[in-house]
């Protein structure tokens, strides 16, 4: 006899939301395509802020344990407010809500794509996401039903300090340049601490970065010229040497950490483009130049120089990220309002309008 489908005990206490996980470079990102209600606010940007601040258990629901791991991410689909784009989606990791990134952007354009939630073209497509900083367009390579590649092109990054100093106990004074890619990146040097950005160190990386961070913060702004409060310093970007390859492309090795406590999988599309700014302000790289970032678990971006850029004051600089994303599961994710390993104080009004 043919085994009956498992059917679970539906009340009114259940919700549910669904899921595609998908990875680019190492990174999970947990797609969330059903389950949330309507946010208020136009932009995705004010959709952000508002479950930043009325519905962060969301959040910490599908990230912490038992339900998650901090080091994914989440990206909620969402109704986009430019008519430009045809999606929207709300980033969430371990630090927080950033406003742009790269890996992410990577995995929710794969999955709007594979899942038709955006018909999918045979070949190459444009397709045009609203980020909350901002619209990416992202140019899809779809081959047989599935994404091949995906290049995106985000909000402008700028170099918004340099030669900034904090004093991290352990390592003593650790210089760095502050620049927006996205979020506020922290730029330091790897080679000057030891690091030779490699999986073995990522313990050792994610105990610097936290130091450091916590360090930091006080010297960096919480504000961007457009945008205006994004929050206290979330990454630190640790960056190797450089190797030229060819005539226009270079290569190096590279780690990010977010706080508090991650080394990303990935070499990160955001901390990528961070470090195009940078080469682009002192001259190390010039337009249609490109640069192969490698992070400690041998994962590649390739990042390309579009051009100049302004962002209010600063001289910032235009780029794309190129990546691929993988399904790792489709899933529905169920959660009764009484479990008492989640807070569901400031969870249960979003998921309202979904029972089971």
């Amino acid at each position: 006899m043919p085994k009956q489908p498992f059917r679970y005990q539906q009340h009114e206490r259940m919700r549910a939301v669904e899921l595609v996980d998908m990875q680019s470079g190492g990174d999970v990102s947990r797609i969330v395509t059903r389950g949330v209600g309507h946010l208020p606010g136009g932009s995705v940007l004010e959709q952000m802020r508002y479950i930043q601040k009325y519905g962060d258990g969301f959040r910490r629901w599908l990230l912490n344990e038992p339900y998650g791991d901090p080091f994914m991410s989440v990206d909620l689909i969402v109704p986009p407010d430019n008519p430009k784009a045809q999606a929207g989606y709300i980033i969430m990791e371990a630090m927080g809500y950033p406003l742009y990134s790269g890996s992410n952007t990577i995995c929710t354009a794969t999955a709007i794509l594979e899942n038709g939630i955006v018909p999918m073209e045979e070949g190459e497509q444009l397709l045009v996401l609203e980020s909350p900083a901002g619209l990416a367009y992202i140019n899809a390579r779809n081959r047989n039903g599935r994404v091949e590649s995906i290049t995106t092109r985000s909000e402008p990054a700028f170099v918004s300090a340099q030669d900034l100093v904090a004093y991290v106990p352990g390592f003593g004074q650790v210089p760095f340049d502050l620049v927006w890619s996205g979020a506020y990146f922290a730029m330091v040097d790897a080679s000057a601490l030891g690091f030779g950005l490699v999986s073995d160190e990522m313990p050792a990386m994610a105990t610097f970065g936290r130091a450091f961070v916590e360090a930091a913060r006080p010297a960096v702004t919480q504000e961007h010229p457009d945008l205006g409060h994004v929050g206290p310093l979330p990454f630190a970007h640790l960056m190797g040497p450089v190797e030229r390859l060819g005539s226009d492309g270079f290569r190096s090795r590279s780690a990010t950490y977010v706080h508090p406590g991650v080394i990303c999988r990935s070499p990160t599309g955001t901390g990528t483009s961070a470090r195009l700014a940078l080469m682009y302000h002192r001259g190390e790289i010039r337009d249609g130049q490109w640069l192969e970032t490698i992070s400690p678990r041998g994962s590649t971006f390739a990042g390309k120089v579009l051009g100049a850029a302004q962002v209010g004051s600063y001289r910032g600089m235009s780029s794309e990220i190129t990546g691929r994303a993988w399904t790792i599961a489709r899933s529905e994710v169920l959660l009764d309002l009484d479990d008492p390993m989640v807070d569901v104080s400031d969870l249960e009004g979003v998921l309202n309008s979904h029972q089971i």
